[in-house]
């Protein structure tokens, strides 16, 4: 599960970035092959150039746009070539309530600030790390258990999709049900918040395949959002608290 994820440090960083996302995965792959283990492999959304209208699919043609979705590229390709009992799983938008993601940054923000500016025009769904890190470990034991077991390239994210600006009003939104101090969330353009490295436009992920080879069917992004918020504010409150 390691990997090089300052997205626009990458942009600078060039070779710390390819040493781990795509130098590392090469050798473990090649050293899991020889001793005929199967390797789980965590990738990103950022190898799609993310022009599409519609939830790219595993086999969507790749273009990534920056340091860090080429290295990720090139860290699957490496893991294809060296073992073909190999699972990779795309994913995007992860959160948790545990180390810096764009939850904790939009709860620390909204308690500073008396309104927040968020970019409108991306698109993506949200994900839980415990939904991810579950769902690997699934993965994971049906490779670890079974030699016919699928393999292969899938997504996993949380169902449905939003942008950043609309993830953020529903944060805001749920904290505030918990009894955090609400703010405005103003929707801004991508051009707005310029960023070393271009962040796809439309990165929204299939998850059919992952269902069809695995059974598994995440859950929405909304109450995945929701466990995340009751660990990093509390349960939501009652309308008797909240008048209270």
């Amino acid at each position: 599960a390691a990997a090089y994820t300052a997205v626009d440090r990458a942009e600078s960083e060039i070779a710390a970035a390819w040493a781990l996302n795509a130098v590392a995965p090469a050798l473990l792959a090649a050293a899991t092959a020889r001793a005929g283990i199967p390797l789980v492999h965590v990738s990103t959304d950022y190898v799609f150039d993310g022009r599409t209208e519609a939830p790219c699919t595993p086999d969507t043609p790749i273009d990534p746009q920056s340091v860090y979705g080429a290295s990720k590229a090139a860290g699957e390709i490496a893991v294809r070539s060296a073992n073909p009992r190999h699972a990779i799983l795309r994913t995007a938008w992860v959160a948790s309530p545990h180390r810096g993601n764009f939850v904790k940054t939009m709860l620390r923000l909204a308690a500073e600030r008396e309104r927040l500016s968020v970019v409108d025009d991306q698109h993506g769904s949200p994900t839980s790390a415990g939904d991810l890190a579950a769902g690997l470990a699934q993965i994971a034991q049906a490779l670890a258990r079974d030699p016919t077991a699928p393999t292969g390239t899938h997504h996993f994210v949380n169902t449905g999709a939003t942008t950043w600006c609309g993830f953020a009003r529903a944060i805001v939104a749920g904290a505030a049900r918990r009894g955090a101090r609400a703010v405005p969330v103003e929707a801004i353009p991508t051009s707005a918040f310029p960023t070393p490295a271009r962040r796809p436009t439309y990165s929204v992920l299939s998850t059919a395949s992952l269902t069809a080879a695995y059974g598994l069917r995440p859950r929405p992004w909304e109450r995945a959002l929701d466990d995340i918020l009751d660990r990093l504010v509390g349960p939501e409150r009652t309308t008797t608290e909240t008048q209270a």
